[in-house]
């Protein structure tokens, strides 16, 4: 009697059953960031995940419950690893240089650790990167998620480079970081729009380029605007 060859799971399009292949868990979170990432929270249905997870939609609310309560799943565990990572940077940084941290140097313990994933060319950074530069920009309820999620690590870089810059307002800062934010989730979503802009002159995904201009560009930036507010 022959034994009939299965199929890889991994290749599989269809539904599983419960329990066979690989963690279906984390399938379920690579599917729902690369869709999110692609159409926003408001484009994508559960039944939509489920078959490019290849799994039941009921197994989807068996993990996660509602839609919203897997998107904040998928956005939570690449920021749990991201904040970890900039914590480290930023105090491995201050250590290093007692009493000589530099704007620019603060800013690249802060971004460097985004980057240098981004450059290990996983597709799943590159979809979260691109969801946290929708969600970033979406009025209604991103200011909320991003705060819920990143707020702590954003207020120790605005802390330490308070340190850096120690005659900076408070208020300069905080605006900095927004400007700075814009710049550097737009590098990181790859969109191309530089590629077409600069003729191919500069491409997007050319991430070892945005690391050797982006800490000294928000830097500049910052000390533009500390430089302006300062007493004369």
């Amino acid at each position: 009697m022959t034994t009939p060859v299965s199929r890889p799971i991994a290749a599989s399009r269809g539904r599983r059953r419960k329990g066979e292949g690989p963690d279906l868990r984390g399938a379920i979170l690579d599917a729902a960031e690369l869709l999110f990432a692609g159409h926003g929270f408001y484009g994508v249905t559960t039944r939509q995940v489920a078959a490019e997870a290849g799994v039941d939609t009921a197994l989807i609310h068996y993990y996660f419950g509602s839609k919203r309560d897997l998107f904040d799943a998928v956005f939570a565990r690449r920021a749990e690893i991201l904040n970890a990572e900039r914590l480290q940077a930023m105090a491995a940084y201050e250590a290093a240089h007692p009493g000589t941290m530099t704007a620019s140097g603060v800013i690249e313990a802060f971004i460097g650790p985004l980057i240098e994933r981004s450059l290990t060319a996983e597709a799943g950074w590159k979809n979260y990167f691109r969801l946290v530069a929708l969600v970033n920009n979406t009025p209604a309820w991103g200011g909320e998620t991003m705060h819920r999620f990143f707020d702590p690590v954003v207020h120790r870089f605005i802390d330490t480079l308070k340190k850096a810059m120690p005659g900076a307002e408070l208020a300069d800062l905080y605006w900095g970081y927004q400007f700075l934010t814009g710049s550097m989730m737009l590098a990181l979503s790859e969109t191309g729009r530089i590629d077409q802009l600069s003729e191919g002159l500069c491409r997007s995904t050319d991430l070892a380029a945005v690391r050797a201009r982006l800490f000294d560009y928000c830097a500049a930036g910052f000390e533009a605007i500390v430089g302006r507010s300062a007493p004369r």
